[in-house]
């Protein structure tokens, strides 16, 4: 399941996408327009601003924006970086992992597959595709 700290990190991505001008947004806006609580939406676009995602600048005229064009984020980045792994299962998300069951593993299988569907998923879709699906 997609958490809300997930759903909450790609709309937060969309209003800056949709409202970007150059300037900072301030996320009290962003909050406003997403009916979203500021104290949380702090929490995630901290972890959006370390991971490269976007950037923020504090007082007057401060704000978040995008760092780059909305076209070159993929939903698949967002929404790793916002939840670590979408592997369905632990043996597929530590990639160190070291299985004794790996070889005789009848399901392994069915999880690789589905793994790569919901990758394929995530990273074939744009930040920009959700902007003109909107429309």
């Amino acid at each position: 399941m997609i958490s809300t700290k997930g759903r909450y990190a790609l709309r937060v991505m969309v209003d800056l996408a949709e409202n970007e001008n150059g300037d900072y947004i301030p996320l009290k806006d962003i909050a406003a327009r997403q009916e979203l609580s500021k104290k949380y939406l702090e929490i995630i676009v901290k972890d959006m601003v370390a991971g490269g995602l976007i950037e923020g600048a504090s007082g007057k005229g401060g704000g978040y924006k995008l760092v780059r064009p909305p076209e070159e984020y993929t939903i698949g980045e967002i929404l790793e970086l916002m939840l670590g792994t979408l592997s369905s299962v632990g043996c597929l998300a530590d990639k160190d992992y070291d299985c004794p069951r790996r070889s005789i593993c009848s399901t392994l299988p069915l999880w690789e597959d589905y793994d790569k569907v919901v990758h394929d998923f995530f990273y074939g879709r744009r930040l920009s595709d959700l902007l003109t699906e909107k429309a």
